[in-house]
C-alpha cells in the first residue's frame, strides 16, 4: 500500500502539483491490490520559489509542523510527512501522533523527535492564532526507537527520513521509492502488478438476484477475495500509545476512546 501511495503521490510531484491531504481515509484499494490516491479538494499547483499557500490543509493527525506553526511557504515535503505517519499508523493500526489541538499535535511531535527548528518557531510566534501560547516542553522523550522497538533498522529508518523536522531535509519520494525497506523482488512484482491495470479497467458489478434463487442463470459471482484482501496490514509490534498530553482538558474519557477511529480536524 505503501510503495503504491508514493508512486501517486510521486506523480503529482513530477506535475508541479501537491496533494496535501494524504490520510488512510484518502487511500482506496481495489479487490485487485491496485492502490489510487483520492480526494484532490485541497491539491493545489505550485506556483514556483517563494510561493505562498493557506496553512490550513490536511487533517491535523498528519500535517507536517510548518502546516501546524502556520509558515506559509511549503511544498511537497508535507505529502512526504503525511507518508510516513500513515505508514506508521499501518504498523501499530493507530495514529501515531492523535493532536487534539493543534498546539497538542506539535507537543506530541516535539516529544517524540525533539525541538521545532528556528523558522518554525518563528513562524509559531508570529502567528495570531497562538497568541500568548506556548509549546509546553516534554518531561521525557518518547522517540520512535521507543515507539517501534519491534520493527526492522529499514522500517525505522523509512519512518524517519519522512519526519526530518526540516523541509529541506526530508525525503522526497524518489528516495522512498528506491529505500532498501521495499526489497527488489517486491517492487518487481508491483511493478508487473501496475502495469497489468492498464489492460484491465471493466468495473466489477455485483450479480442481480431473483428472489430466494441466488444469482440469476448466466450470471457469474464476483471475484473471490485476492490473498492481498486476507492480509491487509495488522501488524502490531512493541510500542507505547500512551496519552500525556499535558494540554488542560485533554484526558480521554470511555466516550473519547470510542471515537478515537474518528479524525480530528
Amino acid at each position: 500500500m505503501i510503495y503504491q501511495t508514493c508512486v501517486a503521490v510521486n506523480f503529482c510531484h513530477d506535475h508541479n502539483c501537491i496533494h496535501r491531504d494524504v490520510k488512510p481515509e484518502n487511500i482506496l484499494v481495489s479487490s485487485k491490490g491496485i492502490v489510487k490516491l483520492c480526494d484532490f479538494g485541497f491539491a493545489r499547483l505550485l506556483t514556483g520559489p517563494g510561493g505562498e499557500y493557506t496553512d490550513y490543509v490536511a487533517t491535523r493527525w498528519y500535517r507536517a509542523p510548518e502546516l501546524l506553526v502556520g509558515d506559509t511557504q511549503y511544498g511537497p515535503p508535507v505529502d512526504i510527512w503525511a507518508i510516513g505517519c500513515v505508514f506508521a499508523e499501518l504498523i501499530t493500526g493507530q495514529a501515531l501522533w492523535p493532536g487534539r489541538s493543534d498546539v497538542d499535535q506539535l507537543y506530541l511531535i516535539k516529544r517524540t523527535l525533539g525541538d521545532l527548528i528556528p523558522r518554525h518557531v518563528e513562524a509559531f510566534s508570529k502567528n495570531p492564532y497562538f497568541k500568548a501560547m506556548t509549546i509546553p516542553n516534554p518531561p521525557d522523550r518518547d522517540p520512535l526507537e521507543a515507539k517501534f522497538s519491534g520493527v526492522t533498522a529499514n522500517t525505522l529508518n523509512f519512518m524517519k527520513i519522512c519526519f526530518a523536522m526540516d523541509p529541506e531535509q526530508r525525503a522526497r519520494c524518489t528516495d522512498l521509492l528506491n529505500h532498501p525497506y521495499f526489497s527488489r523482488p517486491f517492487i518487481r512484482d508491483m511493478e508487473q502488478l501496475l502495469e497489468s491495470t492498464g489492460r484491465d479497467h471493466a468495473p466489477y458489478r455485483p450479480p442481480r438476484r431473483h428472489g430466494q434463487h441466488g444469482v440469476e442463470k448466466g450470471q457469474q459471482r464476483g471475484p473471490k477475495a485476492t490473498p492481498f484482501e486476507k492480509g491487509l496490514p495488522s501488524l502490531s509490534v512493541g510500542i507505547s500509545l500512551k496519552d500525556n498530553s499535558p494540554i488542560p482538558g485533554m484526558s480521554k474519557n470511555k466516550k473519547d476512546k470510542d471515537r478515537d477511529h474518528l479524525p480530528h480536524i
